[in-house]
């Protein structure tokens, strides 16, 4: 089971198609292609491991400012999310229109209106390990995604507050 951190902040765990934190668990989806140890761009696998929780982006129009004592950020209709391994900026958040392949992270969809930036491949940015691994909203049937964990939006929604800079997520098969 996970423990919290001092102050009643929470680290997070993925294993058997959940995400567990102190207080419970929740049906979770990962990659197309599992978790995988050894992640590259483009290969649908969650990256295996433990990472900090960086920040968090959403949109005003749909959320209100999340409380949390991790960083947060509202989206803007131009913002994505560089996954060309070639480019000085891979993995890191930029304006589109943008030369290379970028995501998209304004979406209709929903899954985007909250994330948590999971520090995966930030420090230092390998190129071709793998970009934008987030914990985002679930599909309403749990599809498995390009690479992220997904939640229930309510879900991922109560997590918020109670993560902090010393946050963590554990990945495992």
């Amino acid at each position: 089971m996970v423990v919290p951190l001092a102050e009643g902040y929470e680290s997070l765990e993925y294993r058997d198609g959940r995400l567990w934190w102190s207080k419970g668990g929740a049906a979770a989806a990962v990659g197309r292609s599992g978790v995988s140890s050894d992640k590259h761009e483009g290969d649908g696998a969650t990256p295996a491991g433990t990472y900090p929780l960086i920040s968090i982006l959403y949109r005003a129009d749909r959320i209100e400012l999340p409380v949390s004592h991790l960083p947060c950020r509202a989206l803007a209709r131009d913002d994505g999310w560089v996954d060309d391994p070639a480019d000085a900026n891979y993995n890191r958040l930029v304006t589109l229109p943008y030369p290379v392949s970028a995501e998209r992270m304004w979406r209709e969809d929903g899954l985007y209106d909250a994330l948590v930036v999971i520090g995966y491949n930030t420090d230092p940015v390998i190129a071709g390990a793998g970009s934008a691994i987030f914990l985002h909203i679930a599909t309403p049937d749990f599809a498995p995604t390009a690479g992220c964990i997904a939640v229930a939006k309510e879900v991922l929604l109560r997590l918020l507050p109670v993560l902090s800079p010393r946050s963590t997520i554990r990945i495992g098969a």
